[in-house]
């Protein structure tokens, strides 16, 4: 019989996905699907081999073609990789053994910009295990082409949601607490709800926290935060413009729900766009303009500041949100750092995992 699985899903704001910005993400999927593609190529030009060839001859020449693609593959990405990203064993990966009982499982979407990582992701896991010190703290991520891309290129093994939950099934956990560091309740933490509750017959006691902006108290304690961190360079001149990920999904929602607070609040000289959905970057730009601003502050409305962040926001290619910017006159600061170095939004976290601890005390 299924065991309780106690779900703090507070006042839902939003019921669709939000995907954290990662790090290189599409470049991998592209190189993926290039090698992909290359290999389905170089089995098609084996097929055309005369109808004398040996089957042995054949083979070798598959098999020397698939090499020679794989090697020039990886050498390519090699080339290509980013290792100006931090140091990656000055991070914690959280994946050690023989913890306890009592597990604190945080999963985040992941990035392998690794200073990032540590001073985001792994200062969130530093203030839940400073919170809370009967629980042993643990690392998951859920993007696998983020876990593979930084052991590919750090040697750093992070755990999956199925490897996390099954090292805590090995290690005897009784009581697990899972704390996300997802942004908003939707479509990607529901599948992270689903895929926990599929374990709930291993473990005694399973709770799930919120994620951050969870209830109407969450985003104005996010505004807040998000206004005093940026407070200094609020002079009547400056536009401070937060730049989110943005979804097709009903959860994009939060975006303008955060442009609401921020207005209705007075901070008229804040706004909100995304990289992917609206609002958009043309809509930030418009009202910008229309608000007669000289300088104009970036900065990332994301956990982690990794390839968005470096990218899309403060990238040197004509498209980024800092060259758009300086094209239009303005005089451009970006501020590349992720919402976990903020040390109110750490505590929030706290507070949502404090919640999913209490309710199965």
């Amino acid at each position: 019989m299924k065991r309780t699985l106690a779900l703090l899903m507070g006042l839902a704001v939003v019921t669709a996905s939000f995907t954290a910005c990662g790090s290189s993400d599409s470049s991998s999927d592209s190189k993926k699907a290039a090698t992909t593609a290359a290999s389905t190529e170089t089995a098609s030009e084996t097929e055309t081999v005369s109808e004398d060839t040996t089957a042995s001859e054949t083979t070798a020449a598959s098999s020397e073609a698939a090499s020679e693609e794989s090697s020039s593959e990886a050498e390519e990405e090699e080339e290509e990789e980013n290792y100006d990203t931090g140091d990656a064993s000055l991070d914690n990966p959280r994946n050690q053994d023989d913890i306890g009982e009592n597990e604190l499982l945080v999963l985040s979407f992941g990035t392998s910009y690794n200073d990032s990582r540590r001073l985001t992701i792994g200062a969130i896991e530093e203030a839940l295990e400073k919170s809370f010190s009967d629980y042993s703290v643990r690392r998951g991520f859920t993007a696998n082409i983020v876990i593979d891309h930084v052991k590919r290129r750090d040697n750093e093994v992070i755990d999956d949601v199925k490897q996390a939950l099954d090292r805590a099934v090995s290690n005897n956990v009784k009581k697990l607490v899972v704390q996300p560091t997802h942004l908003m309740n939707g479509l990607e933490y529901n599948d992270v709800v689903k895929e926990i509750g599929d374990y709930s017959d291993a473990f005694e006691k399973v709770a799930i926290g919120e994620p951050l902006l969870t209830s109407d108290d969450d985003f104005k304690r996010v505004e807040n935060a998000i206004v005093d961190w940026t407070k200094e360079y609020d002079d009547g001149k400056t536009a401070i413009c937060f730049m989110g990920h943005g979804t097709d999904a009903e959860s994009n929602g939060v975006y303008a729900k955060m442009q609401e607070l921020l207005t209705n609040d007075g901070h008229t000289s804040y706004f909100v766009g995304t990289v992917e959905a609206t609002p958009s970057l043309d809509d930030v730009l418009a009202k910008v303009k229309a608000g007669g601003y000289e300088k104009v502050v970036l900065e990332p409305l994301m956990v982690v500041a990794g390839d968005h962040a470096n990218n899309d926001m403060a990238g040197d290619e004509d498209d980024s949100w800092k060259s758009v910017f300086e094209a239009e006159g303005f005089e451009v600061k970006c501020l590349i750092r992720g919402l976990g170095e903020n040390e109110e939004i750490r505590k929030l976290y706290v507070e949502h995992a404090q919640k999913a601890i209490d309710s199965i005390k």
